[in-house]
């Protein structure tokens, strides 16, 4: 193996395209600190209006409870940023759309959110190129 398996363009992924991000360990870190008593609730629980209104209306529920307050599920929203689109992205509400936007070529990144309609948790879980 050659120290060009292990190049920053080779991590990321197809350089035109780069690579899946991953945000699962700093969740991870993020509700161990709030366990353990490091973090309050009302310091992590701050979610914009805007995204638990997306997350109620166009999220896709999961079945995985809110790790905060274990009282809802969590539901899942995807916004799209790339060049041509608003500055605030585009939030996707179907796999169908997002195939559509894939179809015309242009670079563009898919943030997968995931959120609490009942305490307002939230945290982005990967970053990806659509």
């Amino acid at each position: 193996m050659s120290t060009a398996d292990f190049s920053v363009g080779r991590l990321r992924g197809a350089p035109e395209r780069g690579g899946i991000v991953d945000h699962r360990l700093a969740r991870r870190m993020l509700i161990n600190q709030i366990r353990i008593g490091r973090l309050r609730r009302d310091e992590v629980c701050d979610a914009h209006p805007e995204l638990i209104r997306a997350a109620a209306n166009v999220g896709t529920e999961t079945e995985a409870l809110c790790p905060v307050c274990e009282q809802e599920n969590l539901r899942l929203v995807t916004y799209v940023f790339g060049h041509r689109l608003p500055p605030h992205g585009r939030c996707v509400s179907s796999a169908k759309e997002l195939r559509q936007l894939s179809a015309t070529g242009r670079d563009l990144r898919a943030y997968v959110v995931e959120a609490c309609c009942g305490c307002r948790w939230h945290h982005l879980l990967r970053v990806f190129p659509v």
